[in-house]
């Protein structure tokens, strides 16, 4: 992997990058679609990929556990069984273990766990979690790390941080082929202190990549930035900087005004199932009644599919009538949504105009939540 600094603008950290990797570039900042289990959900690979995805992510763990990265490796590993040719990266597991909760049992070896699936025991090491994404063959892979709830003590934080710090380490030494990548990643909760310690630490080590774990996991949205701002400029300007599980719209903006590059989240697919779709002005809850006699499209900007081609009427109507349709073109929208933001954003940091964009868009969104509570009301 090889990433090349484009343009940085000049009134903030945001910047644009190419993330070089076996399987095509990466143009920075990317945003990657959730493929949890091999499939971004309800949407063939074929037309992601129209949608201006230029990478998605997989999990580690759910692959593990199904149908098995040894067989994913026999049918010539996850791009081709998948059918997706473009970049994936993979998630180590490390949150999904976290969220087990009675499940799991923590240790300086790995993590212990009962299957969600059918409560058969498992046992994940930092070596192990390298061995399943060779395996899998991703083009970016990421180290076991100890994920830790809000709120937590300091000490607790800590612990945490210094055994992710260890288990990195164990993870560079485990890795057997260079070409693919390999990703630390920096916990230390919602302490700017311990978050810089945890980069120091990976920094004495030395990644491909750096990513700021650890948040989005129930902090007040205020602290999960400040965090952002206190740690992302730290990271090294020659490596890619990934913002893992965040987030909104207005967290992406604000993620790369920090000079991060790569940003994954469940939150425009899972949104969209659940009848939730983003556009430009207010959110649109697509079962409301407003939209039962509306033969506009979702968003009268928007390019994708789903709003060329398909009113507000017709798509409460497959909503409400439970339709596996509705699934599909909700995810088509939402999905383009966020890509065509992140090529927006690339626009305006390639002019030099990043900061003026991020004001504007903010502004709106803030105006559109203002319209949102009021038609609520």
């Amino acid at each position: 992997m090889d990433f090349t600094l484009i343009a940085q603008d000049p009134g903030c950290g945001a910047r644009t990058g190419r993330i070089a990797t076996p399987h095509g570039d990466i143009l920075t900042p990317a945003f990657m679609p959730v493929g949890t289990q091999g499939t971004v959900k309800a949407l063939t690979p074929e037309r992601v990929a129209s949608l201006g995805a230029q990478i998605i992510l997989g999990n580690t763990y759910h692959l593990y556990l199904r149908p098995g990265h040894r067989l994913i490796r026999e049918m010539g590993g996850l791009h081709r069984f998948m059918n997706w040719h473009r970049p994936i990266l993979t998630d180590s597991g490390g949150f999904q273990i976290y969220s087990l909760g009675a499940l799991r049992t923590i240790t300086e070896e790995g993590a212990q766990f009962q299957s969600h699936i059918d409560g058969s025991r498992h046992f994940l090491s930092p070596e192990t979690a390298v061995e399943i994404q060779e395996a899998l063959g991703s083009d970016i892979m990421m180290c076991l790390d100890e994920c830790i709830a809000y709120p937590a003590g300091r000490q607790d934080v800590q612990r945490a941080l210094e055994r992710t710090s260890r288990w990195a380490l164990r993870s560079k030494k485990s890795r057997t082929n260079e070409a693919q990548a390999l990703f630390g990643i920096v916990q230390g909760g919602v302490y700017p202190d311990l978050r810089r310690r945890s980069l120091e630490d990976l920094l004495a080590v030395g990644f491909d990549g750096y990513a700021l774990g650890g948040l989005s996991v129930g902090e007040p949205k205020d602290l999960m930035m400040e965090n952002l701002a206190a740690t992302a400029p730290l990271l090294p300007a020659d490596r890619p900087r990934y913002l893992m599980g965040v987030g909104t719209p207005e967290d992406l903006v604000e993620g790369v005004h920090q000079g991060i590059d790569l940003f994954d989240c469940v939150m425009p697919t899972r949104s969209a199932r659940n009848g939730l779709l983003f556009t430009n002005g207010q959110k649109v809850v697509i079962k409301n009644a407003r939209y039962r006699e509306d033969d506009s499209p979702v968003d009268r900007t928007c390019d994708c599919y789903t709003c060329q081609n398909y009113s507000r009427a017709y798509l409460r109507h497959l909503y409400v009538a439970g339709e596996i349709l509705a699934m599909v073109l909700n995810t088509i929208h939402n999905l383009r949504y966020y890509l065509r933001l992140m090529e927006r954003i690339r626009d305006a940091v390639g002019n030099g105009r990043y900061s003026e964009f991020r004001k504007v868009f903010l502004e709106e969104r803030k105006a559109a939540e203002g319209e949102d509570a009021a038609g609520s009301a």
